[in-house]
């Protein structure tokens, strides 16, 4: 018997007994009393889907509750997240202990029965929709549809690439599937279609799909607005297909589920028919029980229906918790207990791979990872920030085996191949290989990224900056959970040229940086890049966006002007007034107008007027810095101020004040040459020495006042 086979073996399910009924009674049950008390939250899907849930869990997910983080576990992903409920009586039935947040045990459940009763209330571990970090046992935030979808093809395409690393003839240390379970709303939602198609071209076998065919919505029946032929689609995408006529049938469900699992090059998908709010007699098929609280009489007439004692609230009867541990917990404790045994023998025979994912699973990063990062001399030419930034990535990516990522169809142009020796590309069949090819799905390919994040990898992603606008779901929910994903977003600006104004970013740079908790940098010179990497790859719990050039920028002379590493602090003096004196004007700016800035400065030194250049690549780190140190950046007391940026004004009166000059883009772009577009809207040394002169003048005429 293969390893594989022989992790995921175990005893044939018989008839289900009347203890399998009590314990699916007791997940709706929790379900349901949860949202009545919170009176909030959506009951319907965890009372359909409690047998489903049942079988999965204690017959086929191999998940041990007293090791939780155990890497080779197999995933269970919640992509309809409102029904949270339905996940949150697994955990707290089958045990599952919480870890704290460096991955310690702390001798706690991670869901108790109290928990349960403080659904949807404020710093409970019971939120509206599952949350990563918060809760153990929850393997990725779903709140949007479709993104655990999206998630859950990266943590498949993760176990494809992490077995192909470390795995050895002798020796199997990643064999896990993913088994998500999503609802109509998913199966709408276009990122599921993106991550379905690419799931089914690169032949994802360890991945099920379970779908909950209620077809309710919060509208009404999907009548309304939805008739696909679900089946026909997934099998256009090149999934194995099944169906289950009724959820409650516990037989059918293990057939199917043993037939997926058989399956060996393509994943499944198995429709399960079920009828939400299943035994609540007046909500039956209808959008209420989907989204609200049933009501105490209809809480009570469904355990009436389920034979349950019709007062009692939050009750988990005798035999319950024991069901599970010897079900679930003993078959997961067993298999974790033989993995553990294998991965020792492992490290002993290969020291060198197991050092590797150690480092990898502590979200660190091995000594000497940015040894080879370039330094780039100066160069009035210069290169494009994309360029640059494509041979840091390179350098970086060799020290860093698990730094794999790509491109939504635009490596060539992003920059972003890995062309070192042994990279290769992430292919059916060919999993090793560190190249990621997701076609043009900018929004799967951020899902997909996250859940690259979520198994340990250290994913990049990269696409022209105005199509972030497709990635702001799954780029949120990276913030959300400090998922260390590296966004490379090309082509950052009217400099793009001729492509016109669909093409050109204006308002993207300040969505980007209204996000918490995303590190969004637009660096000035190859140098800058470099620093922009190192501060990206430095924050293992923070997202980061790279917004870089498609034309070539000067390489500054870092003997005359600062050094780069002032990105660190997020601003900094690059050029400041000679020979000490106080600056008259402060010339602030990001990426490809920093050079502007430096222009206009030598015109402003040439004619004795005293000017400061200061570089802004990232707001938000600049924002964490000590006042003193933003003050001696930004001297409160220097009102004479020019903000340069080809984006949106949004943000910039921080820096400048209100009466302070912006040379910023107030309209859509235009299709042109790049160099009649910075004429035409004012991105020139010229218009920025103006109103340099300009705010003197007005600050020299306030003073006088």
């Amino acid at each position: 018997m293969s390893s594989n086979a022989a992790s995921n073996a175990r005893p044939t399910q018989a008839d289900p007994s009347d203890l399998d009924r009590r314990v699916i009674d007791t997940i709706r049950t929790l379900s349901m009393d949860a949202v009545q008390k919170a009176n909030s939250g959506h009951p319907g899907t965890p009372m359909a889907l409690a047998p489903l849930a049942y079988q999965i869990w204690q017959h086929h997910l191999r998940y041990d509750p007293a090791a939780p983080l155990w890497p080779n576990r197999d995933r269970f992903v919640l992509s309809n997240g409102h029904a949270s409920m339905l996940l949150y009586s697994l955990l707290h039935l089958t045990g599952v202990q919480a870890v704290d947040e460096k991955g310690q045990l702390t001798g706690k459940p991670a869901v108790s029965l109290d928990d349960i009763k403080h659904f949807r209330q404020l710093d409970s571990v019971t939120p509206g929709h599952p949350e990563y970090r918060m809760t153990t046992g929850v393997e990725t935030t779903t709140g949007p549809l479709g993104q655990g979808l999206g998630n859950s093809v990266g943590m498949a395409m993760a176990e494809r690439w992490l077995a192909q690393r470390f795995n050895r003839p002798d020796a199997t240390i990643f064999d896990y599937r993913v088994y998500a379970l999503c609802g109509d709303g998913d199966m709408m939602e276009g990122v599921s279609h993106e991550a379905a198609s690419l799931a089914g071209h690169l032949g994802l076998s360890n991945l099920i799909w379970f779908y909950d065919s209620n077809r309710i919505t919060i509208e009404g029946h999907t009548d309304l607005a939805y008739s696909d032929d679900v089946e026909s689609r997934f099998r256009g995408y090149h999934w194995h297909t099944l169906h289950v006529d009724d959820a409650n049938d516990l037989k059918a469900i293990e057939a199917a589920i043993e037939e997926a699992q058989a399956v060996t090059d393509k994943p499944t998908l198995i429709v399960v028919k079920s009828i939400i709010g299943w035994g609540a007699p007046n909500r039956q098929d209808t959008a209420a029980a989907h989204g609200e609280a049933l009501g105490e009489e209809e809480v009570r007439l469904a355990k009436r229906a389920y034979g349950w004692p019709e007062d009692a609230q939050f009750l988990v009867p005798d035999g319950v918790y024991d069901r599970f541990a010897q079900g679930m917990g003993a078959r997961g404790k067993a298999a974790h207990e033989a993995w553990k045994q294998r991965y020792d023998d492992y490290a002993k025979r290969y020291p060198e791979p197991a050092k590797e994912l150690s480092l990898m699973l502590a979200g660190k990063l091995p000594e000497g990872w940015d040894a080879n990062i370039p330094t780039f001399e100066a160069d009035e030419k210069g290169l494009a920030t994309r360029d640059s930034s494509g041979k840091v990535l390179n350098a970086i990516a060799q020290r860093v085996p698990w730094v794999i990522g790509g491109a939504a169809d635009l490596a060539p142009s992003t920059k972003t191949n890995l062309k070192f020796e042994g990279a290769g590309s992430f292919e059916r069949d060919h999993y090793d290989g560190r190249n990621l090819h997701f076609g043009i799905r900018e929004h799967g390919m951020g899902a997909v990224c996250n859940g690259l994040a979520l198994s340990g990898l250290r994913p990049f992603a990269s696409t022209f900056l105005i199509f972030s606008d497709y990635m702001k779901p799954p780029i949120r929910l990276a913030a959300i959970m400090e998922l260390p994903v590296v966004y490379v977003f090309t082509h950052d600006s009217i400099g793009l040229g001729e492509d016109g104004p669909t093409h050109q970013p204006i308002e993207q740079l300040a969505a980007l940086r209204s996000v918490p908790d995303l590190l969004t940098l637009r660096p000035a010179d190859a140098n800058e890049v470099a620093e922009a990497w190192r501060v990206a790859f430095s924050h293992a719990h923070e997202p980061a966006c790279l917004v870089l050039t498609r034309q070539a920028l000067p390489t500054f002379d870092r003997t005359k002007y600062a050094s780069a590493q002032g990105v660190r602090r997020g601003a900094y003096v690059l050029a400041d007034a000679p020979d000490g004196k106080q600056p008259e004007v402060l010339l602030l700016s990001t990426g490809s107008e920093v050079s502007l800035c430096i222009g206009a400065y030598e015109t402003l030194k040439k004619e004795g007027i005293a000017a400061r250049v200061v570089s802004m690549p990232s707001w938000g780190l600049f924002e964490l810095q000590d006042e003193a140190y933003r003050d001696s950046v930004l001297p409160p007391h220097i009102h004479a101020r020019v903000a340069v940026e080809q984006a949106a004004t949004l943000g910039w009166d921080r820096y400048v004040g209100r009466f302070g000059s912006q040379i910023v883009m107030r309209t859509f772009g235009a299709s042109a040459p790049i160099n009649a577009l910075r004429a035409k809207f004012g991105f020139t040394p010229e218009h920025v020495v103006e109103e340099a002169k300009k705010q003197i003048a007005r600050c020299k005429a306030g003073a006088s006042e």
